[in-house]
């Protein structure tokens, strides 16, 4: 089995091509959806077995793109006809170009271009590290495109509505663009093969059957990407496309060899999904050696084993599709060798999870059910991860944004009957002094039987931000016993821990400086007890300040949208660190501020509006500084 990924910015037509390609024989199986993100459509053409993983548009979904990329032997990124759109399209050309994956590019919708083939390349190139060659060349007839000529095999296609393409001879005011067209893509396609450029530089006939055997070499080594036009909906362009995925994708045995140099990976587990009173079930497509039920993989055997193409005894063969349950140790995103797994590469991750919302069953009695639900939807989904709130014991989701939340929300009702609300995180607020304050604080009670009594004498000042908080003592003359000063420091501790307005206490150095003690009423309670009274009164003396967490925030942006995201920052009060160019990345920049965290949600959204949902972002912990205003 051949299997290739689609994917492409929202409304490109992703979904009108795979059914496009699928029924080019007329022999299309059955379509599966895994996780809401992507679905996996098996067909046959030409007599041998296919099956197209397409994923769903949009930035939040590429998260899911990794495993399905990592298991696929070629690309294919399928863009509209704008040049204004270009940057839509960025995103998905990143990603496969760090995955090392053979590309076709595919520009759709040639029915509606209004502007120059060569300007839609253009607008693309900006987003790609390697050339995007044109494979074809389009025919017009009163500005409208009506078919497309083959720069290969110059041979003129015209377009059909709802039949494959018609050969038609080149128009004759076409031919001299033609030519040129195609001595263009020869240069191309010669600064990577000594065996063509000679043949050109001796002015020799270039054979299509020589240019398709360099076309090919070059896709499968990722030297360039190949460029093609159509038009799905209508079903024009898509046998060419799908001819040349059939000459020149890699077979399964260089997939292979890709992911894994020895040879000793046996499956890769692509997709997975939750299903209702079923569990857990993860497609694998086999490497290498035959798989089939009970067979080791990742040291247990396989359970209950379906495969993806009709026909077949049950055994994945190399390169084929399986669905496998009952198999609670495979999960997607791994490549499984028979005895262990390994994680695919970090290419393959999923991107950093920054939109953060705080989840409460709306029902008491699914409080317990929530945490297993959520354990078995992580093992389907690992572009969300569960944690807990440190202020409220809440349990925080960590997702792609706002679409995936509704996707888990969904799931959780769905598949769990749990429903759940959602609401924003608060912000981790911290509290510290601006003023050193000493305290002299005696602890006595009496109430029969042994009694209690320490007294200390202590002082506590404020640090500078990321200090912490630290203890001392400089008691002399054992006025305080040795023995007794570790209570002290407990207790002092424990008053920190909830500030005047309910915060923990930071930044602060506490010393104990002098006290008294008593031979039969002293203990560790007692001195306890008297530091951490004395903290108390120390920080209503002082009085305190309110600190907000800064988050450090690295964004991944379009380089046309850096001079949009100044205004948005800094109408989120941040400091604006600055921007350049992104290592490896045509096209990016990495953009850095300082940024409150409790604006970290709202970049999120704010993000998705500057950049037309192509950017996205990492943080962490910088530090603590004063909060002003409400």
């Amino acid at each position: 089995m051949r299997v290739f990924t689609v994917m492409g910015p929202s409304q490109a037509g992703k979904t009108t091509l795979v059914r496009a390609m699928a029924g080019l024989d007329g022999d299309a199986g059955q379509k599966q959806e895994a996780a809401g993100v992507v679905t996996l459509q098996p067909f046959s053409f030409m007599e041998e077995d296919w099956a197209a993983l397409e994923v769903t548009g949009g930035a939040e979904n590429l998260a899911q793109a990794g495993p399905a990329l990592a298991a696929s032997d070629a690309a294919v990124v399928c863009v509209p006809s704008d040049p204004n759109q270009a940057v839509l399209a960025a995103p998905y050309l990143r990603k496969v170009e760090e995955a090392g994956l053979p590309v076709f590019l595919f520009i759709n919708r040639m029915d509606q271009a209004r502007e120059r083939v060569a300007d839609i390349l253009s607008g693309l190139q900006t987003y790609c590290a390697h050339n995007l060659v044109l494979r074809q060349v389009p025919m017009r007839r009163e500005g409208q495109v009506v078919g497309a000529v083959d720069l290969i095999s110059e041979r003129a296609w015209q377009y059909q509505d709802g039949k494959p393409s018609a050969l038609v001879k080149v128009p004759t005011e076409m031919q001299a663009r033609e030519q040129a067209a195609r001595a263009d893509l020869l240069e191309v396609m010669a600064d990577f093969d000594d065996a063509l450029l000679e043949e050109l530089v001796e002015d020799h006939e270039i054979l299509a059957a020589d240019a398709y055997d360099v076309a090919r070499k070059l896709l499968q080594h990722s030297d360039v990407i190949p460029v093609f036009l159509g038009m799905a909906e209508q079903c024009n362009g898509v046998m060419r496309l799908m001819k040349s995925l059939r000459h020149e994708a890699p077979s399964v045995e260089q997939t292979l060899e890709r992911i894994s140099p020895n040879g000793n990976v046996v499956a890769v587990g692509c997709l997975a999904q939750s299903v209702k009173h079923l569990g857990k079930s993860v497609v694998l497509r086999a490497m290498g050696a035959p798989c089939s039920s009970g067979s080791a993989v990742a040291g247990e055997a396989l359970g209950g084993l379906s495969m993806v193409a009709r026909g077949g005894n049950g055994t994945l063969m190399s390169g084929d599709l399986g669905k496998v349950v009952k198999s609670d140790h495979l999960n997607m995103g791994y490549a499984y060798l028979r005895d262990g797994a390994r994680a695919l590469p970090d290419w393959a991750q999923p991107r950093p999870a920054t939109y953060r919302r705080l989840i409460t069953p709306m029902h008491r009695r699914d409080e317990t059910r929530l945490s297993a639900a959520l354990v078995r939807l992580g093992e389907v989904d690992p572009a969300m991860q569960v944690a807990q709130d440190e202020a409220t014991g809440q349990t925080m989701l960590n997702l792609q944004g706002p679409q995936h939340l509704r996707r888990v929300m969904g799931s959780l009702q769905d598949e769990f009957g749990i429903e759940v609300e959602a609401e924003n995180v608060p912000p981790a607020l911290r509290e510290t002094i601006t003023k050193p304050v000493e305290i002299h604080h005696r602890h006595r009670k009496q109430s029969g039987g042994a009694g209690q009594f320490a007294d200390v004498v202590m002082q506590i000042k404020p640090m500078p931000r990321g200090n912490g908080v630290s203890f001392e003592e400089c008691v002399k003359g054992g006025a305080v016993p040795k023995n007794y000063i570790p209570a002290v420091e407990v207790g002092a501790r424990e008053a920190l821990q909830q500030g005047l307005n309910g915060h923990p206490i930071v930044d602060v150095a506490i010393t104990l400086k002098d006290g008294k003690h008593h031979s039969v009423d002293s203990s560790d309670f007692a001195f306890r007890t008297a530091g951490k009274n004395a903290m108390r009164e120390a920080l209503a003396e002082a009085g305190v300040v309110l600190l907000q967490p800064i988050v450090k925030v690295a964004i991944h942006v379009p380089s046309v949208f850096s001079g949009a995201l100044v205004p948005v920052v800094s109408g989120m009060k941040g400091q604006i660190l600055g921007f350049e160019s992104e290592d490896g990345v045509a096209g990016w920049d990495l953009f850095e501020t300082l940024l409150p965290m409790a604006a970290q949600d709202e970049l999120c959204s704010a993000l998705a509006s500057a950049t037309r949902g192509t950017a996205w972002f990492d943080s962490g912990f910088d530090h603590y500084e004063e909060a002003h205003g409400r």
